[in-house]
C-alpha cells in the first residue's frame, strides 16, 4: 500500500515568516474591542452572534497589505485570531450575566465581577483546549471546522487577490445610517407589526426593520434561517392562537401587547424544553469523540516523534498552561466568594465550574468541528451547567439569592469557556492549514480574551440604561431564559412546566426528523438549537433573518449558473458582516447619547403623521427593501474584488 501523502500547510514548517508582530497584535486588539462591543449588542438583540474571523482577516489584509504595503499571511492570521476571541467572549457573558439584572439582584453591571468572569472563562476555554488540539484539529479527520477552513481559504486567496475590504466598510456606513434612521431620527420604524382577533384568540405577525438581522440571516445561511423562523412560527403562529383559543387572551393595551404577554409568560418556555433536549442530544451524539479527547487530555498521548518538534506543532509549554489554569481557578474562587459571601457555596460553585467547564470545552471544540460555530449548542450546554450546579447547590442546602448568584456565576464562566473553545478550535484549524505556530496563536487568543473583556461591562451598563436589557428593544433571550430557570430552581416561583414539557416533545420530534434527514442524505437538516432560539425570540426578529437566509440561497443558485458561486457568497458575507457591525456600533452610540440626556428618537418624520400610521409603515418597508436590494446587488456584481 502506498504511503499516504503528508499534509503540507501553505507556509511549510521549515519556513520562517513574520507572525506575532507589533502591527498584528495592535490591529488585532483594536478590531477585537470593536467586534466585542458590536457582538454584545447583536447578541442581546438577536440572540445570536456571528464569527468575526473572516471580516477581521479581510480588514487585516486590507490594512496591512493594502495601506501599509506589508503583512504576511501569518500576521493576518494572528489578527483574526485576536479579533475573533472577543466575539466569543461577548456571547458567553451576554447569554448569562444579564440574568442578574433581569432578576433585580443587580441594579447595574459590576465592572470587576463581569470582567473577571469574562477573563476567567475565556482563559479556561483556551487552556482546556490546548491538550485537545492535536487530537481534534489534526487526527480527527471527520472534524472539518467549516469556519476555520473558510477563513484559511480567505487568507490564502488574499495573498494574491484583493481582500474585499470595500464591501465591509461600505456596509458599515449603510448599517450605521439605517440604525440612525430607526433609533435616532425615527424615519424608519423599529418594527412593522400587527395583530388580529379570531374568536377568543389573536393572530400576530411582524417584521423588525433591521439590517443587522438581515446580515445574520445571510451569514448563517438558509438552513439555519429557516429553522429560526420555524421556531418563531411554532411559538407565535401556532402556539399563541392555540393558547388563546383554550384559555383566552389577557387584557392588555392592544392586541399586539396581548400577544406579547402570552408569549413572554407562557409560550417562550417551550424553548427551554427544546434547548434541554438539544444540549443532551448533542452530548450523546459525540460521546465517543469526547471520551477520546478527555483521555488524551488527562493521560497524555503517544503522538510525538522523537526529536525536535516542528514549528507548526508547538503548543504553549505545559507548565505555563498549568500555572495559568491554577491562577484562573483561584480568581474564579475569589469572585464566587465575593458574590456569595459563603466559603461553602464558593467551594461547591468552583468545583462545579471546573468539572462542567472542562467537559463542555471538549464538547464545544468537538461540535464546532462537525457542524460549525453557528450550530454550536452553547445555550443547551449552559442550561445543563445551570441544572448541574443548581443540583449540587441545592443538595448543599443553598437557597434564595445566594444560590442564584452561585449558579449564574458558574454558568457565566462555563459559557465563556465553551464559546471561546469553539472559537479557538476554528482559529487553530485555520492556523494548521496556513502553517501558523500553535503556541503563538494560543498566546494571541489569550490577548484577545483579556483585553476586550474590559469593555463588556461598560457597554452592558450603557445598553441597560438606554434600552433596558430584556425589553423589546434588547430581548436578551438566553439571559431571560436563564433568569427564569434560576428563579424557578432557588425560589418559590414556578416555571410553566407544561410549556417546558411541550417544548421537550418538540425537541424529541426534531431529533427524529433530523436523524431521518441525515440518513436520507438530505442537504437540509433539522437542528434543534436554531428552532429553540426561534421560539424564544420575538417573531419580528426571525423574519429578517429568514429573508437574509433566502437571499443567500438565491445568490448561491444564480451565481452557480455563471460559475462564481463562492465569490458571490463571499461578497455577500463581507457586506452582511459590515451591516451587522454598522448597526450594532450605531446602536451603542445612540445608547451613549440617550444616557447622556439627548432625547431620542427625534421623530423628524412626525410631520407626516396626518397621512396615518400606514404611511410610516410603508416608507419603513421601502427603506428596508432598499437594503435587501443592495445586499443582492453586491453579492451578484461581476467585477473583480478590490480592497
Amino acid at each position: 500500500m502506498a504511503e499516504q501523502q503528508k499534509f503540507v500547510p501553505f507556509v511549510p514548517p521549515e519556513k520562517s515568516v513574520a507572525e506575532l508582530t507589533a502591527a498584528s497584535v495592535i490591529l488585532g486588539v483594536v478590531l477585537g474591542v470593536i467586534m466585542t462591543a458590536a457582538n454584545t449588542y447583536a447578541g442581546l438583540y438577536a440572540g445570536m452572534t456571528v464569527t468575526a474571523s473572516i471580516p477581521a482577516a479581510v480588514i487585516s489584509m486590507g490594512i496591512l497589505r493594502g495601506l501599509l504595503g506589508r503583512g504576511t499571511i501569518l500576521e493576518n492570521n494572528v489578527v483574526q485570531t485576536i479579533a475573533s476571541a472577543g466575539e466569543s467572549l461577548a456571547a458567553g457573558i451576554i447569554f448569562t450575566i444579564p440574568a442578574l439584572v433581569i432578576l433585580g439582584i443587580w441594579a447595574d453591571f459590576h465592572f470587576w465581577t463581569v470582567t473577571i468572569i469574562a477573563i476567567s472563562g475565556g482563559l479556561l476555554g483556551v487552556l482546556f483546549m490546548i491538550p485537545l488540539r492535536r487530537t481534534l484539529i489534526i487526527e480527527e479527520k471527520e472534524l472539518v471546522y467549516p469556519e476555520g477552513l473558510a477563513c484559511a481559504q480567505v487568507l490564502e486567496v488574499g495573498e494574491t487577490k484583493g481582500s474585499g475590504i470595500v464591501y465591509i466598510f461600505s456596509a458599515l456606513g449603510v448599517g450605521a445610517m439605517f440604525k440612525a434612521w430607526v433609533s435616532a431620527l425615527g424615519i424608519v420604524k423599529g418594527a412593522v407589526e400587527g395583530a388580529w382577533t379570531a374568536g377568543r384568540t389573536v393572530f400576530y405577525f411582524g417584521c423588525d426593520m433591521s439590517v443587522l438581522l438581515l446580515g445574520i440571516g445571510y451569514i448563517v445561511g438558509m438552513n439555519i434561517a429557516v429553522l429560526v423562523f420555524i421556531g418563531g412560527a411554532i411559538g407565535w403562529i401556532v402556539g399563541i392562537p392555540i393558547y388563546g383559543a383554550i384559555r383566552g387572551m389577557p387584557a392588555a393595551g392592544s392586541l399586539v401587547d396581548s400577544a406579547y404577554e402570552v408569549w413572554s409568560t407562557q409560550i417562550r418556555y417551550m424553548g427551554v424544553g427544546a434547548m434541554i433536549v438539544g444540549g443532551l442530544w448533542s452530548i450523546i451524539k459525540i460521546r465517543s469523540g469526547i471520551a477520546k479527547g478527555l483521555r488524551d487530555a488527562l493521560f497524555g498521548r503517544e503522538h510525538l516523534e522523537k526529536g525536535p518538534i516542528p514549528r507548526t506543532d508547538q503548543d504553549l509549554k505545559q507548565r505555563i498552561v498549568l500555572l495559568l489554569t491554577l491562577v484562573t481557578i483561584v480568581a474564579v474562587f475569589g469572585i464566587y466568594l465575593s458574590l456569595t459571601k459563603s466559603v461553602g457555596i464558593t467551594v461547591v460553585s468552583t468545583f462545579s465550574m471546573v468539572i462542567a467547564g472542562f467537559f463542555f470545552v471538549a464538547v464545544s471544540s468537538y461540535i464546532v468541528g462537525l457542524v460549525g460555530s453557528s450550530n454550536n449548542p452553547i445555550s443547551g450546554m449552559t442550561i445543563c451547567t445551570i441544572l448541574f450546579a443548581s443540583a449540587l447547590l441545592l443538595l448543599a442546602g443553598m437557597r434564595g439569592t445566594e444560590g442564584i448568584l452561585a449558579a449564574l456565576g458558574v454558568a457565566g464562566v462555563v459559557c465563556c469557556a465553551a464559546a471561546t473553545a469553539g472559537d479557538i478550535s476554528q482559529d487553530l484549524k485555520t492556523g494548521y492549514l496556513v502553517g501558523a505556530t500553535p503556541r503563538r496563536q494560543q498566546f494571541s487568543q489569550i490577548l484577545g480574551v483579556v483585553i476586550p473583556a474590559f469593555i463588556i461591562a461598560p457597554v452592558l451598563s450603557v445598553l441597560q440604561k438606554a434600552y433596558g436589557i430584556g425589553s423589546n428593544e434588547l430581548p436578551a433571550p438566553q439571559a431571560t431564559l436563564f433568569a427564569s430557570i434560576a428563579r424557578g430552581m432557588f425560589t418559590e416561583a414556578t416555571l410553566p412546566w407544561i410549556m417546558v414539557e411541550i417544548g421537550a416533545l418538540v425537541g424529541v420530534a426534531l431529533v427524529i426528523i433530523d436523524e431521518f434527514l441525515k440518513r436520507t442524505g438530505s442537504g437540509f437538516r433539522a437542528h434543534i438549537m436554531p428552532v429553540a432560539v426561534g421560539i424564544y425570540l420575538p417573531l419580528g426578529l426571525a423574519v429578517p433573518i429568514l429573508i437574509g437566509g433566502l437571499i443567500q440561497k438565491m445568490v448561491r443558485m444564480a451565481a452557480r449558473k455563471r460559475g462564481d458561486q463562492d465569490a458571490a457568497v463571499h461578497r455577500g458575507i463581507l457586506f452582511g458582516s459590515g451591516l451587522i457591525a454598522g448597526e450594532a456600533i450605531m446602536g451603542i452610540i445612540v445608547a451613549f447619547l440617550i444616557v447622556g440626556g439627548v432625547g431620542l428618537p427625534l421623530n423628524i418624520f412626525s410631520g407626516f403623521r396626518f397621512l396615518g400610521g400606514w404611511f410610516h409603515n410603508f416608507t419603513s418597508l421601502v427603506v428596508f427593501a432598499a437594503a435587501i436590494i443592495a445586499l443582492i446587488i453586491v453579492s451578484m456584481r461581476r467585477e473583480a474584488d478590490r480592497g
